[in-house]
């Protein structure tokens, strides 16, 4: 999440305000999803605990199963946020202010809901309603089943948050205004003023909200919230790390893992933590500065500026012992979970365009396209070993990958800055 405070505001750009058009839906039909529905269900932002990772491995080479353009005008996106799945349905908002659900096997779609702005939030599903918010200001929960609203709420301002549901309440955040908690019908349970915090992003592990904004007196802050209780239990002094972007974090056991942006001159400060869970300490940091492939001409702090508007820019994906993160530069880092040491690094000849998941022992992310004087190469979507950094596999595609791969049994989703949504399948 972004400090508005903490730098030059942050605002979508006109182009992403853009109407997308649905200008074409192929699709590749072929051997029906083997396995239990239930293994195929990703509902919530960054899966169980945040944690970017599902024991599900997933192994390449991979196959395209159907790809949808969602627009003609060859606009550059800067954001596409990960979709949810549930019961072989994907659920996504875009920047057409529709929220689609398409059947993952054969893209058909099952119904649109159309919102008055842009949606740049990260939906929930639950066995009856995928709740998600939009720029017009409202949170919605709409039926899954036919796409009919449920309810909405009216925050007052743009809704950019991740979604999520905790007992019988609903959870999410508006730009500078507040994080709210509504119940299953939309009514407010709970408002935490929201003065300085844009792009929030939250989980709930243990009844505790990490991270709500910090309390009325140190707005500053990023909280620990008891949502039984109704009480702060810690803050996290984020001028202490001195950065403008402060990630989604990761949960596993008893620490959380989380990393830190912020543009200097022709590099970025890039800063990764690990946080005691009972009181936020800080048990270890590694700070590092990008590093651009040979070539690179994009300017840094223009960059980072679309960077932000990818709620989970950043976050963490954890594989047993070992935390892994791509920040934008053209390096992945995997640090040692306990001590905070680099485990493995790899670089590449282009910078990473999204945040990694971990399939089985595979991690999954992408890379922009190389453009230099003597090489041209269009965007890839790479595999590493999780274990060592190995190069396992890779395909080019087009347009660079935005929203991180989410796993539904055989099958990968994830977008593209060319508006291309992919799913792709393990090939038999």
């Amino acid at each position: 999440m972004v400090s508005r405070t903490l730098g030059a505001p942050f605002r979508p750009r006109a182009g992403l305000r853009r109407a997308l058009r649905l200008v074409a839906l192929p699709a590749v039909l072929a051997v029906l999803l083997l396995g239990c529905r239930g293994e195929s269900d990703w509902i919530t932002f960054r899966g169980d605990r945040g944690r970017g990772a599902t024991e599900r491995a997933i192994r390449p080479p991979l196959g395209v199963r159907w790809k949808l353009h969602l627009q003609a005008d060859g606009e550059r996106l800067e954001s596409f946020n990960p979709p949810v799945i549930k019961d072989d349905t994907i659920y996504f908002g875009s920047r057409d202010g529709n929220f689609y659900a398409l059947d993952i096997e054969s893209g058909y779609m099952r119904w649109v809901f159309r919102t008055d702005a842009p949606i740049n939030a990260v939906p929930y599903a639950d066995q009856d309603h995928v709740y998600f918010g939009s720029l017009d200001g409202h949170a919605y929960a709409v039926h899954r089943e036919d796409g009919s609203k449920a309810w909405s709420f009216n925050t007052g301002r743009p809704v950019q948050s991740s979604v999520t549901r905790y007992e019988d309440r609903v959870l999410f955040a508006s730009d500078g205004g507040a994080t709210f908690a509504v119940s299953l019908d939309g009514e407010e349970r709970l408002r935490l003023q929201n003065p300085i915090w844009y792009y929030i992003t939250f989980q709930v592990h243990d009844d505790v909200m990490y991270f709500a904004p910090g309390p009325p007196h140190d707005p500053r802050t990023l909280a620990a919230y008891d949502l039984a209780e109704e009480e702060y239990l810690w803050t996290l002094d984020t001028m202490r790390m001195n950065a403008v972007w402060y990630s989604f974090p990761a949960i596993d056991d008893d620490r959380l893992f989380m990393a830190t942006g912020a543009p200097s001159g022709s590099f970025w400060e890039l800063g990764y933590y690990a946080l005691d869970r009972s009181d936020g300490s800080i048990l270890w940091e590694s700070r590092k500065q990008s590093r651009w492939p040979e070539g690179f001409a994009e300017e840094p702090t223009m960059r980072f500026r679309d960077n932000v508007e990818l709620l989970d820019y950043m976050a963490p994906a954890v594989w047993r012992d070992r935390v892994i993160f791509t920040s934008g530069d053209s390096v992945v880092r995997a640090f040692n979970r306990d001590d905070g040491m680099l485990r493995w690094e790899r670089e590449f000849d282009a910078v990473t365009t999204s945040a990694p998941t971990v399939a089985g022992d595979r991690v999954y992310f992408g890379l922009g396209p190389v453009r230099t004087a003597d090489r041209e190469r269009p965007p890839r979507l790479v595999a590493l070993s999780a274990r060592d950094g190995s190069r396992v596999w890779e395909m080019e595609l087009e347009g660079a990958v935005l929203s991180a791969p989410v796993i539904a049994g055989r099958f990968m989703v994830f977008g593209t800055d060319e508006s291309v949504f992919y799913i792709l399948e393990e090939l038999i």
